[in-house]
Parts: structure tokens; C-alpha cells; sequence
């Protein structure tokens, strides 16, 4: 079974989609640039797979960013502070590594700690088992930051910059 830290991943797939109802009470966004390629339902307007390569692709509008974990989350995260439009991200709440303290604690506006563990979906919609960690929602810009302080998602949320 593959390691990720002192946790172990038992799943046959590492596509595991966001819950619809984050992206329900966060409200519409116009790209995905990590989106999958089979989905039961949208996350955006408009979607990148694996296939687009979405970080060499050019981003627009409101951003939904749930990245692929691990040592490709950094890249995601580090383009999302850095774009103009703003948007959210979703990822574990591992506040102590090199990734928050790159991309996250001096870049980003406020960040939504999620109570409980989320369970994500797999590519056909089914529900899978918890997550392995807590998961935070972390927004880039004011706009976004204000949708995460009045969102109604479970958690505490902190103004960071």
C-alpha cells in the first residue's frame, strides 16, 4: 500500500471528487483547472483534466481548485495565490509543511478550517470512506474571502492578509 506520511491509502484510485454540496454553498465558479475527467457533476463553467495539463493552461475568472495531493498540490496552490481572478482551494489542513508556508499563510486572504472529516466522492459519484485528514478550504482575494466567512459550511473561519 502506498505511504503518504505515517497515514495509508488503500484506495485503487486517486481521483476523489469534491462533495457537491462545498461547491453548492460556495456558489458557482468559472474554471476548474484539476478537474476530472469523468465526473458526475460540474465544479465549473469551464474544466481542465489531466489531458489540458492545467497549469500550463492560461486561467480566467473565479477558480475552483481541489489539486491532486501530495508533492502536485504545490504547483496548483502556488499558481492559484499568484492569479488575479481569485479563487478557493480545497485541500488537507496540513498547516505545518513547506506547501502552507509557501502558498498559503503570507498569500492567501482567509482560510474556512472544515469541521469533521469530509467524505469525497469517487468518479461515478458513490460516496467514499472518510478522509484521512481534516480538510480547509483556503480562498485567495477578498471576494473569495467573504464567501467563505458566509458560506454556512461547518468550521471556523480566519482572516488571514
Amino acid at each position: 500500500m502506498p505511504s503518504l506520511g505515517n497515514e495509508t491509502t488503500v484506495s485503487a484510485t486517486d481521483v476523489w471528487l469534491t462533495p457537491p454540496h462545498i461547491l453548492e454553498a460556495l456558489g458557482p465558479f468559472d474554471l476548474d483547472p484539476c478537474s476530472s475527467e469523468d465526473r458526475p457533476w460540474d465544479t465549473a463553467k469551464t474544466h481542465y483534466t489531466i489531458k489540458d495539463d492545467g497549469l500550463s493552461q492560461a486561467w480566467f475568472g473565479r477558480v475552483w481548485c481541489n489539486p491532486p495531493y501530495g508533492p502536485k498540490m504545490s504547483p496548483f496552490l502556488e499558481k492559484l495565490a499568484t492569479h488575479p481572478g481569485g479563487g478557493v482551494a480545497l485541500v488537507f489542513a496540513r498547516t505545518e509543511t513547506r506547501a502552507f508556508f509557501d502558498h498559503v499563510w503570507d498569500k492567501a486572504t482567509g482560510i474556512l478550517f472544515l469541521k469533521g472529516r469530509l467524505k469525497f466522492h469517487k468518479p461515478d459519484g458513490e460516496i467514499g470512506g472518510t478522509a484521512g485528514s481534516p480538510s480547509v478550504l483556503i480562498a485567495y482575494g477578498d471576494a473569495e474571502a467573504e464567501v467563505l466567512k458566509n458560506c454556512k459550511l461547518n468550521g471556523k473561519y480566519i482572516r488571514i492578509n
